[in-house]
This record gives C-alpha cells, sequence and structure tokens, in this order.
C-alpha cells in the first residue's frame, strides 16, 4: 500500500482567453492527482487528507474510489473545499491563484496510525504550507520515518501561498533527514537555492529533478546521476504533469520491490534510466491531454 498525504481540491481551468473567460471545475490538488494516477496504474494506493463535506468534496471522493484508492483515512469536515484558479500559458504550463482560507483541507490532523501494509507514504505542495494542516502532515512525515517507513517528498513550490520564503527554505531542509525519495522541478529547485549533492548529504536516498520536455535526472547518494529525455508529444497543459511522475516513480519502485534507501542505491544503471523513461512516457501522456488525467497502465505497456 502507499499513501498519499495531502490536498485534495478544485481547479477552476479557464476554457478560453481573458479575465473573465468561462471556468470549468477539474479535480485536483497535488497530492490527490498522485492518489488518482497511482490507482490507474494499478498500485494499491490510500488517499490521507481532510475533505469537506460539500459536493465538491463529495465528487473528489467519488473519483478516488472509482480508481480504486482507499479513501478510508480521509478526515471529513464542514468546512469548505480549497479552490484554485489556473492561468494556462501558450507552452501549456500553469500558473495558480488559491482560495484557502477556512478550508477544510487546512483543519487535517495527523491519524494514530497509517493503513495496515503501508509501504509508502508521498508528500507535498500546499498541504505542507497551510497551517495548521501543514504542523500535522510533518509530523506525519516524520512518524513514518522513523518507523522506517519509505517516504516521497514534491515540494511543488505554490510561492504566492509562501509568506515567508526563507523561513519555508529552512522548513524544507529540517524534512530532508525524514525523506527517502526527493522529486522536484527544475524550476522548484532554482526557487529552493540548493543542490542535489547538498540535499542527498541532508538525508534523502535519491533526487529527482524534472525538466518538462528536456527530461528527468536522478542522483544518488553513492554519486550516481542518471538522466533520460523528455518525451515528444503535442502539449496540451501541464496540469498534473509532475504528479503523475510522482506516481510512475513511486509504482515503478513497488513493482520492483525497491522501496528503501537499499534499494534505492542497488537500482544502478540498468534500473534508474528504466524507471526514469517510465515516468517521462507517463508524464507525456497526462500532456497531451487537457488537465489532470494520468494514464493507465495499458496506456504504458511496452
Amino acid at each position: 500500500m502507499i499513501v498519499v498525504a495531502g490536498e485534495a481540491l478544485i481547479d477552476l481551468v479557464p476554457r478560453g482567453t481573458g479575465a473573465l473567460a468561462a471556468l470549468q471545475p477539474a479535480l485536483g490538488g497535488g497530492p490527490y492527482n498522485t492518489a488518482v494516477a497511482l490507482g490507474r496504474l494499478g498500485s494499491p494506493a490510500a488517499f490521507c487528507s481532510r475533505v469537506s463535506h460539500d459536493a465538491f468534496g463529495e465528487a473528489l471522493l467519488d473519483r478516488l474510489r472509482g480508481t480504486g484508492v482507499d479513501v478510508s483515512s480521509v478526515q471529513r469536515g464542514s468546512e469548505p473545499t480549497t479552490l484554485a484558479v489556473a492561468t494556462v500559458g501558450e507552452d501549456g504550463s500553469a500558473a495558480y491563484s488559491f482560495y484557502v482560507d477556512g478550508t477544510a483541507d487546512r483543519e487535517f490532523t495527523a491519524p494514530s496510525a497509517l493503513p495496515p501494509g503501508t509501504r509508502a507514504v508521498s508528500f507535498g505542495t500546499c498541504s505542507l504550507v497551510l497551517e495548521p494542516g501543514a504542523s500535522a502532515y510533518e509530523e506525519l512525515m516524520r512518524t513514518a520515518a522513523g518507523q522506517g517507513v519509505f517516504t516521497a517528498l514534491d515540494p511543488n513550490i505554490r510561492a504566492g501561498l509562501i509568506p515567508d520564503a526563507d523561513a519555508y527554505r529552512a522548513r524544507f531542509k529540517s524534512w530532508l533527514p525524514s525523506v527517502s525519495l526527493l522529486k522536484l522541478s527544475a524550476e522548484d529547485a532554482e526557487w529552493l537555492g540548493g543542490t542535489p549533492q547538498e540535499w542527498l548529504a541532508a538525508g534523502p536516498a535519491a533526487v529527482v529533478i524534472t525538466r518538462g520536455g528536456e527530461g528527468l535526472t536522478a542522483y544518488t547518494a553513492d554519486g550516481g546521476e542518471y538522466t533520460v529525455p523528455g518525451e515528444r508529444v503535442e502539449v496540451v497543459d501541464t496540469i498534473g504533469a509532475g504528479d503523475t511522475v510522482n506516481a510512475a516513480l513511486l509504482h515503478g519502485l513497488a513493482v520492483r520491490d525497491a522501496l528503501s534507501r537499499q534499494a534505492l542505491a542497488a537500482l544502478g544503471s540498468d534500473g534508474w534510466p528504466e524507471l526514469l523513461g517510465f515516468a517521462a512516457r507517463a508524464a507525456a501522456i497526462t500532456c497531451s491531454r487537457a488537465g489532470a488525467e494520468p494514464p493507465y497502465a495499458h496506456e504504458l505497456d511496452g
């Protein structure tokens, strides 16, 4: 079981140009998309979050159930669902503004235990920024790591939600001893101001950096560096692409029985390119269609 911990929200995606373009609601949130992608790939997965009782919340849970994701660890609340208004650029890249005051996912509390059979827990995005929930997710991360559970982190920086950049950067560094696999975009890496070697020295067994169409690179604690090119595709938008990479990496590691620090180190020059290539293909499919629509396993066969 791979547990994904973090927010579920509604993306409002413009269907046209201009400030008053019609907005189409879409189910989203980085951790939520990761959980959906894991379910579609066929990995046993569970979602750990707090979701509203409103109509958006019900729709979010319905999709998780429909992809086979366990929602028994989802807390419920009367608070509204978080909204994210997306702006899609000419190159398909997405930027967001958020409506987060008093929303359900901010009131998440750390569970007393992880679901039975948990092999890995994935964290990231807004859930590690917005208090008081952020401290609860941080507590869960440290607890899982202390129990020897494989942990994955994708900070997925949303700078507009971070009131004190320096404080967040310091907090990010404090998480690294509790992280097994760190995945982040080149833009995140630039914003954070560190290097893969610095982050590896602080704790993770591997760091994966995504560079959009240019591909992915993995850096390992033993000095390894492995790069694969991106898959060429006509990009509709990039919504959910990074979340798909998260899921593909975790799924690929689970299939290889490699959800441990020792197993990451043993992947080597054969395993890492194969794993990264799988993640690149999965992300390309997501980019080829509107919204966060990650691929199913059969779309990646072969």
